[in-house]
């Protein structure tokens, strides 16, 4: 130390360390020439003093935690801590300050010692930096580090992984157990995956369906890579694994929508159709017949051609009607929507078809326990569901007592009614792709017109909705209809 001609004085002055000594009874401190050296001084530049280091050297934010450390006694009456102290070239730098307090029966001292460590700290510093830049990428993208050891199948699993898996970060996990997260038949294919990538280093890349532990369902990407030792063996598994459902979720919305734009579309190339074509049928009958009856002379031809002309006339109407329904769905998708309760319509409905339920002794069963009401709008609601129950009691099975089935539920956010009949059923490989067509009609009788299912088809997917058929002939009929 200063002043000091010991051998052991020379020994601490050319160490790569700053020794100090501060005489808690009087206040001295001491410094080596170390000290001096690492901070850059020589010894007249600046005061060896308590309140020099204190007030001049010591960074102000570190103060309090170096005084804590300096009072601290910890087991080996010793104490450590990293602070910035201010060199005379290089402005604040860290060091590492490692202190002592020896009470004496003359005096009560503490010795210290500093040492440089600001390129380990700004390493350290910067690994951090990387670390937590990685972490929050990690979080950003949902992506996830994970890693096998092929000798004992126990996974690592980065913190982000714990997040996808909605686990606690203490859980440890086996392989087998990871696989079981996934949904079947996933979970065999990844068991499947990490055999291959064992046996033959083959890497893997999945996208599957996931359950975590609080049973919610999502989409992840799971990637591997083996890493291999000398003899090209596997020694571990090396991957990541991302939560990528809102991405799949945004591809089946994208789907979803093309796919209500091509049906869209083909309904717009039916109407086209139905303006084009049978209104073109129509008013030419109808110019022929006027024609024909201009050129007729005996009254009982030209009374003959007059009930055509009629025929033709009532036809043309309803061909009006129809479009005009068509248009009115897509004018009406703007009108408020309302709390309904199914019931209600639905008994309302079949009131009004008394007559026919009783002729056919008919049985009605709904249960809407498990979605009493939806939001919607009223006329729509009464629509379906009249024109699938009128379709049920049209297109019943002679000799068997028509039993017809309603029902709702919700499922995934999705309200869905069912209707379901043992009525004649549909063949649907001949006619499946025409089951909602205009004007199509699939059995012999007299009064159908093809149009309702049409008609029931637009106002379910105007409103963002779909509806589907299973139907077995001679069995009956099943629609399906997802209402938002």
């Amino acid at each position: 130390m200063q002043n000091s001609g010991s051998q052991f004085t020379h020994v601490i002055n050319h160490i790569n360390a700053g020794i100090w000594e501060f005489n808690i009874n009087t206040g001295e401190v001491k410094w080596s020439e170390g000290f001096y050296r690492l901070l850059g001084y020589e010894p007249a530049e600046i005061e060896c003093s308590y309140s020099s280091f204190y007030e001049q050297l010591l960074y102000h934010g570190d103060r309090k935690l170096f005084v804590k450390s300096t009072n601290e006694r910890s087991p080996n009456n010793s104490s450590t801590v990293q602070i910035r102290i201010l060199t005379r070239d290089h402005g604040y730098q860290w060091f590492e300050n490692t202190s002592w307090r020896i009470d004496e029966p003359a005096a009560s001292k503490i010795y210290g010692a500093i040492v440089n460590i600001h390129e380990y700290k700004l390493a350290g510093l910067e690994s951090e930096r990387k670390d937590m830049l990685f972490s929050e990428t990690g979080k950003i993208a949902k992506l996830a580090l994970w890693e096998i050891d092929v000798n004992s199948m126990t996974l690592s699993l980065s913190g982000e992984g714990y997040d996808i898996f909605e686990l606690n970060s203490q859980v440890r996990l086996t392989a087998e157990e990871m696989a079981s997260f996934f949904e079947p038949p996933g979970r065999d294919e990844v068991t499947a995956a990490i055999g291959n990538i064992v046996r033959l280093c083959k890497p893997f890349d999945l996208e599957l369906p996931f359950r975590t532990a609080r049973n919610r369902l999502i989409w992840v990407k799971i990637k591997a890579l083996p890493i291999i030792d000398n003899y090209g063996k596997c020694e571990r598994i090396r991957g990541i694994i991302q939560d990528i459902d809102y991405i799949k979720k945004g591809q089946a919305a994208l789907q979803e929508s093309l796919d209500l734009t091509n049906d869209q579309n083909k309904r717009l190339q039916n109407f086209a159709y139905i303006v084009s074509h049978n209104l073109r049928s129509h008013t030419g009958n109808l110019k022929f017949m006027v024609d024909l009856f201009k050129e007729t002379a005996q009254k009982s031809e030209r009374d003959e051609i007059f009930e055509h002309i009629r025929s033709i006339s009532d036809n043309l109407n309803g061909t009006v009607k129809h479009l005009e329904e068509i248009v009115k769905i897509q004018t009406e998708i703007g009108k408020d929507r309302k709390v309904v309760e199914f019931e209600p319509v639905f008994k309302s409905i079949a009131g009004a078809l008394a007559s026919n339920i009783d002729e056919l002794d008919a049985k009605i069963e709904y249960d809407f326990s498990r979605l009493p009401a939806i939001n919607y709008i009223p006329a729509y609601l009464e629509s379906i569901l009249q024109n699938l129950l009128t379709n049920s009691l049209k297109y019943y099975q002679p000799h068997r007592r028509p039993i017809i089935k309603c029902t709702t539920f919700e499922n995934e956010q999705h309200a869905y009614l069912t209707f379901e009949d043992n009525g004649k059923g549909i063949d649907m490989k001949r006619f499946g792709d025409q089951v909602f067509g205009m004007y199509k009609t699939f059995h012999q009788n007299p009064d159908a017109q093809g149009i309702g299912l049409f008609i029931t088809r637009n106002q379910v997917e105007s409103l963002g909705g779909s509806i589907d058929v299973e139907s077995t002939v001679n069995v009956g009929t099943k629609f399906i209809i997802r209402l938002n």
